[in-house]
């Protein structure tokens, strides 16, 4: 448990101080520049983000290491994949021009949100409600920061790119659906 929370620390703190603190963090742009700041900001986010999955994965190869937060009930897993899916079309918006990115502001925590919430609803192990709530908390705040902040794309959106989002985010649904989670994370989903 203790490479996940350190690694939650470093992840949200890091992106919870780019988001709280603009003026500092803009600062501090200013004082490394752009390149070293972008450098040293990746490098921390990819430490944190290495230890999270390291530890919540260690936690998951032994189901006695984990405490139960709640039951999930069986329609979960629908609504969760339905969620997953919409989450990666919502993130293959992101750097499109379409619709999709007008209408939802910011495509890529909404797909956040949505990938997160669904893997609330389908896993009640504490392992797995401390990595999925870090990310829900962290794309709800920056959705409400940047709501509040007044951002908004200001593109013409052309159809063209929400179709190749579609595209993108089914493709990487199927990845992930059959490679990844059967293989990689050793978790079968159909």
């Amino acid at each position: 448990m203790g490479y996940l929370i350190i690694g939650i620390g470093f992840f949200t703190g890091l992106h919870a101080f780019s988001m709280l603190l603009p003026q500092q963090r803009d600062a501090l742009k200013v004082n490394m520049g752009e390149g070293p700041y972008k450098g040293l900001y990746s490098l921390i986010s990819l430490a944190g983000l290495a230890l999270m999955i390291w530890g919540f994965w260690s936690l998951t190869s032994d189901p006695l290491a984990g405490s139960i937060v709640y039951q999930p009930a069986p329609w979960t897993r629908h609504v969760t994949m339905l969620l997953v899916l919409l989450g990666f079309i919502s993130l293959s918006g992101f750097h499109g021009k379409g619709y999709v990115k007008q209408w939802l502001r910011n495509p890529f925590s909404v797909g956040i949100v949505l990938w997160s919430v669904g893997h609330l609803l389908s896993n009640g192990m504490l392992h797995d409600v401390l990595l999925f709530g870090t990310f829900l908390v962290l794309a709800a705040l920056d959705i409400i920061l940047s709501t509040v902040r007044g951002k908004r794309p200001g593109h013409d959106p052309q159809i063209s790119s929400d179709m190749k989002a579609v595209a993108a985010g089914v493709a990487l649904y199927a990845i992930f659906l059959f490679g990844v989670h059967p293989y990689v994370f050793n978790v079968p989903i159909v």
